[in-house]
């Protein structure tokens, strides 16, 4: 007999994955995390690797990243002042996510599409 998962034991599979997107849910905070592990430490230099990502928008992104502990915001003292921001070594855990999110997101690309090559034509 199939055991029956109650109201509880879902809340508790499902707090987790709601308290891990509520770090990372977004159109564009996995794009800057994924752009700071490229190397991209400037702000301009970020949102310049991101197309139709906005000033505004990427200083909200950044900060909430900043408050999760997943950026580093470093102030160099020079002149004019310069700001880098660094993934932390924390953001490393995130990892795992992004790779699999990559490969569920090219598997279901050629889901949809049909072969490899048909999806790399839909993307352009």
């Amino acid at each position: 007999m199939e055991k029956q998962h109650n109201h509880k034991d879902c809340m508790q599979a499902l707090k987790p994955v709601r308290d891990t997107l509520d770090v990372i849910n977004g159109k564009w905070k996995l794009q800057i995390i994924i752009s700071l592990n490229a190397g991209n430490k400037r702000f301009t230099e970020i949102e310049r690797s991101i197309p139709k990502l906005t000033s505004k928008v990427l200083a909200k992104e950044l900060k909430e990243l900043e408050q999760n502990g997943l950026v580093e915001r470093i102030v160099k003292d020079t002149y004019p002042v310069s700001i880098e921001y660094y993934p932390t070594r924390y953001t490393k855990t995130l990892h795992p996510v992004v790779e699999s999110l990559k490969d569920w997101g090219e598997n279901h690309r050629k889901h949809i599409f049909g072969t490899a090559e048909e999806a790399g034509k839909e993307s352009l």
